[in-house]
């Protein structure tokens, strides 16, 4: 799974898993520009409130 199919996952369910908050931390040093961006988003959506950490059922 890329940042941008995580992003939209997360988004559309407002759920981000610890597995793939994990994911993005150990893939954060390959990441381009735009993929970087992408996580910083990811980030303040969850300081927001309009992610939460959880799991899918």
């Amino acid at each position: 799974m890329g940042i941008g199919a995580l992003f939209l996952t997360s988004i559309s369910t407002g759920i981000i898993t610890q597995g793939e908050l994990g994911w993005v931390t150990r893939n954060q040093l390959n990441f381009t520009r735009c993929e970087q961006a992408t996580a910083l988003k990811l980030g303040q959506l969850i300081d927001s409130g309009q992610l939460q950490l959880g799991c899918r059922l």
